[in-house]
């Protein structure tokens, strides 16, 4: 038990020998940090070299060099975090801040060259994050808290790229930071959203993450209401079963600020027809093609609409012992079949070649079922094509 006690002791003393001071943790990361930085200005030189010779610098030289550049922004920013703590008399006194601020203030636009050459020519997008995540984060280091920034006009390009390589690289918490930076440029503001609202999408964990999704969603939408992408994203939000209600008081709320909106109409149309409500669901539609009489998507829906509501009023007014159904019901039933085949018809001369519905079978139900065989036969025809 003593020699244990005794071994406990010495490796105690040992830690506390060899623990290193704030000043001489500052000091070594600094060495490391110049260390880089040499490479980096010895590389800039030979690549002002060869552009006096008009050569191409070669590949790897470029490499070590912009990976020196950012290891020595790492390097210097870890020299800064004990370069900053107070001395054994409570004073901060930093011995390297001021001349690493200077120095990496002057080379930070090299940062974005690093991540062109990492992206482009090395198909690194992490390297190339790293790089213009350095570049974009730099104005509010610690280590630059004495610096005066003027303007930065390439920011908001580069906090873009920053956020695409994020997003690539499926970093969606950078991909968000940078893409609101960009968005601070009205230049910006449409690509750097898209990756936000994406960034957003495809990192839903919780309920918050959905939550926060679908605000942002909402807000770029009353932003640009015309703007078709984020319409298109809440209908795929609203489309799960479990939304229905909530996707119900949504369209009432588009309709309600909007009622020339013909996707919402359309989209209304759809609810209603899956829940049966035929008449209802026709006369969604029917808003819908008033605003644009070309929607041969929505004309189709009508169409099978009809169809299907003829299909369930006929079980509907049959005989429960015959199954037959009365002159007068009958009558009732081809009606409904007559109307739908009034608009799968029209689509037929809209889209002869089925190239955005398919028409040609719900009107060859259409034509059987009304005992047309000739157009029952010429559909039967085309569907065997």
């Amino acid at each position: 038990m003593k020699k244990i006690l005794m071994m406990a002791v010495m490796a105690a003393a040992a830690t506390t020998a060899f623990a290193q001071t704030a000043a001489e943790q500052a000091a070594e990361w600094n060495a490391k940090s110049a260390a880089q930085y040499k490479i980096y200005m010895d590389g800039q030189q030979t690549v002002v070299e060869n552009q006096l010779k008009k050569v191409d610098t070669p590949a790897d030289v470029q490499e070590s060099m912009y990976t020196a550049l950012v290891e020595a922004f790492k390097a210097a920013y870890k020299c800064n975090e004990f370069d900053i703590q107070p001395n054994d008399k409570g004073k901060v006194k930093p011995k390297f801040q001021k001349k690493n601020s200077a120095n990496y203030k002057a080379a930070r636009n090299g940062l974005i060259n690093a991540g062109l050459f990492f992206y482009n020519d090395k198909k690194d997008q992490g390297k190339a994050l790293e790089a213009w995540g350095l570049y974009v984060d730099s104005p509010s280091a610690p280590l630059f808290a004495n610096e005066k920034w003027e303007e930065d006009k390439s920011m908001s390009e580069i906090a873009y790229f920053a956020s695409l390589a994020a997003y690539n690289q499926k970093d969606y918490e950078k991909a968000v930071r940078y893409a609101n930076v960009a968005m601070k440029d009205p230049a910006k503001a449409a690509d750097a959203q898209e990756i936000l609202i994406f960034s957003q999408k495809d990192n839903c964990k919780t309920q918050a993450d959905s939550v926060a999704y679908l605000n942002t969603l909402k807000d770029l939408h009353a932003k640009d209401p015309k703007n078709e992408r984020y319409f298109g994203l809440l209908i795929d939000y609203y489309s799960k079963p479990w939304l229905t209600a909530e996707k119900k008081t949504w369209l009432e709320d588009e309709l309600a600020k909007d009622p020339q909106n013909k996707m919402a109409w359309a989209l209304k149309g759809e609810t209603l027809m899956n829940e049966e409500k035929w008449d209802d669901a026709v006369a969604a539609y029917k808003k819908a093609i008033e605003i644009d009489p070309s929607f041969v998507q929505v004309i189709f829906n009508i169409g099978i609409t009809l169809n299907s509501k003829a299909i369930s009023l006929k079980d509907q007014l049959a005989n429960k012992s015959t199954g037959r159904l009365s002159a007068a019901d009958n009558q009732k039933v081809v009606d409904v079949l007559n109307e739908s085949k009034g608009y799968l018809e029209k689509l037929k001369e809209m889209d002869p070649n089925q190239e955005k519905t398919n028409w040609a079978y719900p009107l060859y139900q259409i034509y059987y079922a009304l005992g047309d065989e000739a157009k029952a036969n010429e559909m039967q025809q085309l569907l065997n094509k």
